[in-house]
């Protein structure tokens, strides 16, 4: 039987639909469409009756692909620039390659076997395509699949290939990077790419809501509107607010701390002070007993991962600690103040810093010191957080801090 998809709700899962939502370009362009929350999303379809993705669609599905699963390690453009040449942004088309003459599919119009090698043999598991090829005609899996294909050939053969060579090679495969037949969608791409608004201009539009936002807290200081994150956090983010990322007790206790409130309610980010605070409320509810200084975990985050909230290359989160070692602190060490479910997780500024904190505890542990024996501890115990991270850098940062 033919695919067919009439609504969002036919081919996204509740988790990737409410992500949509979270998106305000997306939820501004569905409520002037007319569509409401809590009830089926429309697909658009064009003058032929296919579904397919707006600009606006395709940039979020891909924003929040990458943000899951390949934080700084693909240009969101380039994805949908390749879906805007391969598919035109329709989610049911297929096509016949022309030397093997093999069906690709969906939006980054994948072959099947290339999916099913992504999966089975490089790891790449969060969609799953087992027991249905239909399934990559689904827009979140078919852009996860040719993501990771973009993320391959980056590295093809080890080495760091260029933008040009991963285009070619993703139309024509890694023996045609070269040949004409693939120079043309070369070209087209970079016309393509141009297409697609950069998440800098997204964040000029959002600067008008901040604008107002700020005025308004500075007059009323309300703690029930949506607080703005700081541009720096927003580099890599599909999220504006703060309440769309930590719950709203977190919430509460950021309001709660002084230097934060005085801060968000004069609207004047000065860098250190809201991370600063969650590693207070952080340490106070949770690891009092542990006698950790903040400025140790300030320290290692402005390091390794310069607050951004996505982290930087492949470590995610503010305080960089992979998904692994966090299931292992969660699992065997019984830290469990914070649920842990995926990855996504640690992009919640509180919860990286709650399995940073414990990290660090542990580590502190591990060699048989206190965090009273050593005034200098920030830099013992910051540097055996990752081999790669420079003691004195820490040293610097904590002092500063």
């Amino acid at each position: 039987m033919a695919t067919s998809f009439s609504y969002w709700d036919d081919c996204v899962n509740h988790r990737d639909l409410e992500a949509m939502w979270r998106v305000p370009e997306v939820k501004a362009e569905w409520l002037k469409a007319g569509e409401v929350k809590g009830q089926k999303v429309h697909l658009s379809r064009d003058p032929d009756g296919q579904p397919y993705l707006t600009q606006t669609e395709m940039r979020a599905v891909t924003d929040i692909i990458i943000r899951r699963n390949f934080p700084s390690q693909i240009d969101p453009r380039m994805v949908c620039a390749i879906a805007e040449l391969e598919s035109d942004r329709q989610l049911l088309v297929m096509r016949t390659t022309p030397n093997s003459k093999e069906l690709t599919v969906g939006l980054m119009q994948i072959l099947p076997k290339t999916a099913h090698w992504l999966m089975s043999d490089l790891g790449y598991g969060a969609y799953g395509i087992e027991g249905s090829q239909a399934l990559l005609f689904q827009p979140f899996t078919n852009v996860y699949f040719g993501a990771a294909y973009i993320r391959w050939l980056s590295n093809f053969e080890d080495i760091a290939r260029s933008e040009e060579f991963i285009v070619r090679a993703y139309k024509g495969g890694t023996k045609r990077v070269t040949h004409k037949s693939t120079l043309q969608f070369w070209k087209s791409y970079l016309l393509a790419k141009e297409s697609f608004p950069s998440r800098n201009s997204f964040d000029e539009r959002r600067s008008e809501f901040r604008s107002g936002l700020s005025q308004a807290h500075s007059r009323t200081g309300s703690v029930g509107s949506f607080v703005l994150l700081s541009d720096i956090s927003k580099e890599t983010s599909g999220d504006t607010y703060w309440d769309s990322r930590v719950s709203a007790e977190n919430m509460e206790d950021m309001w709660n701390h002084p230097v934060v409130r005085k801060e968000w309610i004069k609207s004047k980010q000065e860098p250190g002070k809201v991370l600063m605070a969650v590693a207070d409320i952080i340490l106070f509810k949770y690891l009092q007993t542990k006698k950790m200084k903040s400025t140790i975990l300030c320290a290692i985050s402005e390091v390794v991962s310069m607050r951004f909230l996505h982290g930087v290359g492949e470590r995610p989160g503010i305080m960089g600690i992979s998904y692994s070692t966090a299931y292992w602190i969660y699992m065997q060490l019984g830290y469990r103040a914070y649920k842990l479910e995926s990855p996504e997780d640690l992009y919640n500024p509180f919860v990286s810093m709650y399995f940073g904190a414990a990290y660090v505890t542990w580590l502190s542990e591990y060699e048989e010191r206190s965090f009273e024996d050593d005034e200098d501890n920030e830099s013992v115990s910051a540097w055996s957080f990752d081999d790669e991270v420079d003691e004195e850098r820490i040293r610097e940062k904590g002092q500063a801090v």
